[in-house]
């Protein structure tokens, strides 16, 4: 069968309105990182140009190499900025600096993800690929949630999440913001868009020592 971690993986599994503490296990992902608005800078639609091809590269290699067949996870990001506020307050992208990400499954190993990154690099006439890289992220304790419209409405949503549901839960902001695009903005209308926010967190120490 056909494994969808959307529906397997607990890591993919939030609701609308609601935030939840869960501990997120290590997870391997294909990575290339980057700066600027996501929205005009050329680096950002070229990582996503040659992220995907390396990751059906790899796709195709686990079915018919190891028979082990799976839908390509979905794209996702680390965000973060020297201001915090360009995310609630600012909303200047400009200074965002981002990883973009697509999750592949614990049996891909670094020689499968070599010869999917040479196959992906001999068809493009990109050099990007050669930032591309293999990475296990392990971000442990978070808290997320279902956001349901555009990503510019996700501003409410932050500023609830970073200062008073995380402050209130006796946590604390340790890692970088993170998202996971559940919805194809190519195909999706932004007032339906789908998107898990994700916030690793730490119990602060004030909690700890009551």
């Amino acid at each position: 069968m056909k494994i969808d971690f959307k529906r397997t993986l607990d890591a993919y599994s939030a609701r609308h309105n609601t935030f939840r503490t869960l501990v997120v296990p290590p997870m391997a992902y294909l990575m290339i990182d980057g700066h600027g608005d996501p929205n005009t800078a050329p680096e950002y639609a070229e990582a996503i140009a040659v992220l995907y091809p390396v990751a059906y590269a790899l796709k195709f290699a686990s079915k018919i190499d190891l028979d082990r067949d799976y839908v390509v996870p979905p794209l996702e990001a680390q965000w973060w900025a020297e201001n915090m506020a360009s995310f609630t307050t600012e909303r200047n992208k400009a200074e965002w600096n981002w990883t973009a990400m697509i999750m592949v499954p614990d049996w891909i190993d670094r020689s499968m993800f070599e010869v999917a990154l040479a196959s992906a690099d001999a068809k493009s006439n990109s050099d990007a690929s050669s930032r591309v890289r293999l990475e296990t992220l392990d971000e442990g304790l978070c808290v997320q949630t279902l956001h349901i419209g555009s990503y510019d409405d996700e501003t409410p949503v932050l500023d609830e999440l970073h200062h008073r549901y995380i402050p209130s839960s006796g946590l604390a902001m340790t890692g970088r913001h993170h998202e996971i695009y559940l919805s194809d903005a190519r195909r999706v209308e932004p007032a339906r868009l789908r998107t898990i926010l994700r916030q690793p967190v730490a119990h602060s120490a004030e909690s700890a020592s009551l």
